[in-house]
């Protein structure tokens, strides 16, 4: 007769879930991929005014192998995705994206055959931060909502459980269907 037998099922596994989510979220280290005006930005978040380093973001990695986020700032280009999808392939698992301007969201002003227009054909995206270009405070409010995103994930089997589920409710979303003042469809 042990411990275990007198607490509730899943209460130790429960905290261990939000010790390592904790851990995993203050400990984020960012590969900066700056390719355009947004990049400029997305240093001054680093400066003194912003302090990128009190959510532990100061070490900015050299080599994709020591990052586990990837902030994507600016548009890229046909010739970056494959260096991009390079990049982010080489990153340590579990790793997140954070597309950052409009630009690398959807293309931007640039809808043209050489820029790709979303960096999510590339690479999965976590958070889209939009603006043109975003402002430090809109980028530390995206990682904030990312170390949240972080500290609720599940880990093990809970987290293929986890994935199953909201692939299943985002597959039974109905379509939008328009109604008239009346009621009737249109």
């Amino acid at each position: 007769m042990g411990l275990e037998e007198k607490l509730p099922s899943g209460v130790l596994l429960t905290s261990v879930e939000k010790l390592a989510g904790w851990a995993r979220a203050r400990s984020v280290w960012p590969a900066t991929f700056g390719l355009a005006c947004c990049a400029i930005e997305l240093f001054q978040t680093g400066g003194p005014k912003h302090d990128l380093a009190r959510f532990g973001m100061e070490r900015a990695s050299n080599t994709p192998r020591q990052a586990d986020l990837m902030i994507v700032a600016g548009r890229v280009s046909q010739k970056m995705a494959p260096v991009l999808r390079q990049i982010y392939d080489q990153m340590s698992d579990p790793k997140w994206v954070i597309s950052m301007g409009v630009c690398a969201s959807s293309g931007g002003m640039f809808n043209n055959y050489a820029i790709v227009q979303g960096v999510d054909h590339i690479v999965p995206v976590d958070i889209y931060l939009p603006g043109c270009p975003p402002r430090p405070e809109m980028l530390l409010d995206s990682i904030v909502k990312l170390h949240d995103k972080i500290m609720n994930m599940k880990l093990g089997k809970n987290r293929d459980r986890q994935i199953t589920e909201l692939e299943n409710a985002r597959l039974g979303l109905a379509p939008l269907r328009l109604t008239a003042p009346g009621g009737s469809q249109l």
